[in-house]
């Protein structure tokens, strides 16, 4: 009978522990300062780019999705070119493109010979070229043809907003 006691208490000593610390966790979390993370202090600098109108050329969809995103805060209006030719076309069309996000690498006209040929007639349009070549010659390259900035890729979000407040006040 000893033996039969001994197991309720221990029963019970694991019954009143459990309970406690059932309750302890049931206690209210104390409220701590609120802590606004690095990318919510990065999206309230965001600026509200409404009135202007961005052309993106860029021919690889995941790099389009990507810029569509970060810029899709800031409320601009974005037209998109698959490749140099297309963005060369859009801007003899479009009047309202404000600047140019400018791939460099791209399948039928480059982004160099595309922005030698948009600068031959909209010269006042900044284009800042966009690419994965980050050495000093391709920046000199795209300077020489008429871009206006560079952004190496990966492109960072604040950076990119960065960039392009430059040119939009």
């Amino acid at each position: 009978m000893y033996s039969d006691d001994s197991k309720i208490v221990q029963f019970q000593k694991y019954s009143i522990q459990r309970k406690e610390s059932l309750e302890f966790m049931n206690e209210p979390t104390p409220r701590k300062e609120k802590i606004t993370s690095p990318q919510k202090q990065d999206q309230d600098l965001t600026p509200d780019w409404v009135d202007y109108t961005i052309l993106i050329a860029e021919d690889e969809e995941t790099n389009f999705l990507y810029l569509k995103t970060a810029l899709s805060p800031t409320n601009i209006n974005i037209i998109r070119a698959k490749n140099g030719k297309e963005a060369v076309e859009q801007m003899r069309v479009n009047p309202l493109i404000n600047i140019i996000l400018m791939d460099i690498k791209m399948p039928e006209m480059n982004g160099l010979e595309a922005t030698r040929g948009i600068k031959s007639f909209r010269k006042d349009v900044p284009i800042i070229a966009q690419t994965a070549f980050a050495m000093e010659e391709d920046r000199r390259n795209c300077s020489a043809v008429g871009c206006d900035d560079f952004l190496a890729k990966p492109i960072r979000y604040k950076v990119l907003i960065e960039t392009i407040s430059k040119f939009l006040k």
